[in-house]
């Protein structure tokens, strides 16, 4: 009898590339302050430290395929909220 494979797959590797990514807006979050002011002008760090906290639980959830539907749920939904902004922003 076969045993199931642990090793990780596609989706979970990028979930954990984004959580890291995630993780790195808190430990060096000046590093991402040219990217988050034009979208957040107002309080950059606030955002930044909002984003890495997005990040951080989407790719955690996209990591087990337990709760990948929410991961990507969750993905979709930022993707659109930061796309709105990113519009708005050059309106």
């Amino acid at each position: 009898m076969a045993g199931k494979d642990k090793s990780l797959d596609a989706v979970s590797l990028i979930g954990l590339g984004t959580a890291a990514v995630g993780v790195a807006h808190f430990v060096k979050p000046e590093a991402f302050a040219p990217i988050t002011a034009p979208v957040f002008p107002e309080d950059t760090t606030t955002w930044t430290y909002r984003n890495g906290a997005c990040e951080t639980a989407i790719g955690l959830a996209l990591v087990s395929p337990r709760t990948r539907r929410l991961g990507l749920a969750g993905l979709a939904g930022y993707v659109g909220f930061l796309g709105y902004r990113a519009v708005k922003s050059k309106a």
